[in-house]
């Protein structure tokens, strides 16, 4: 097993069905605050249901398609970063993140965030690397504007969630952005 420093008492960590009870219990602490932007803080409402979503990450990480990590705060699981999408045949991949209320304002989810695209990038060589997020979710917004990200454009009303069809606003980096980008950090 391993873990990755991102900040002071925070470590990313794979997230897989063995943690359960524990992304469960995160998951009812998060659902309210992450619930009007990432599904699986509302579909996740029992420990089979969180088991499944933990499933469902295993399969595509064992299909490499997709990865899903936690982010721990002092021991407690608060938050989480994945690759909703990771296509190896167009080197493309879409990062998400979510947190619950008690771990915001300490960059972790922007930590996280770069762990994950310097490995797509450097690792795995993603040549574009997107983030999606709802026009309405200012936070998500400021994070991809904090990682260098650009704004694309917009998807208008292209998803529909929790009765309100949102605006999705398509942010992405290409790695010679991302390894220019960094090399002057």
């Amino acid at each position: 097993m391993f873990a990755i420093p991102v900040g002071e008492g925070a470590e990313l960590r794979p997230l897989e069905p063995w943690n359960a009870e524990e992304f469960l219990e995160h998951i009812d602490r998060a659902r309210e605050f992450a619930g009007p932007w990432v599904p699986m803080t509302v579909k996740v409402t029992d420990l089979d249901s969180a088991r499944q979503v933990l499933q469902r990450y295993a399969d595509k990480q064992a299909a490499d398609t997709g990865r899903l990590y936690g982010v721990w705060l002092d021991g407690t699981l608060v938050g989480g970063v994945f690759f909703r999408v990771f296509d190896i045949e167009t080197d493309s991949c879409e990062v998400g993140v979510w947190l619950q209320p008690s771990a915001t304002g300490r960059g972790l989810v922007t930590a996280a965030a770069r762990v994950l695209i310097d490995w797509a990038v450097d690792q795995r060589g993603m040549h574009r690397v997107e983030w999606l997020v709802s026009s309405l979710n200012d936070p998500s917004k400021a994070v991809a504007k904090r990682l260098g990200l650009v704004r694309d454009g917009v998807l208008r009303e292209s998803f529909p969630w929790q009765g309100i069809r949102h605006d999705m606003e398509v942010w992405s980096v290409l790695a010679p952005e991302w390894r220019a980008a960094r090399a002057a950090r």
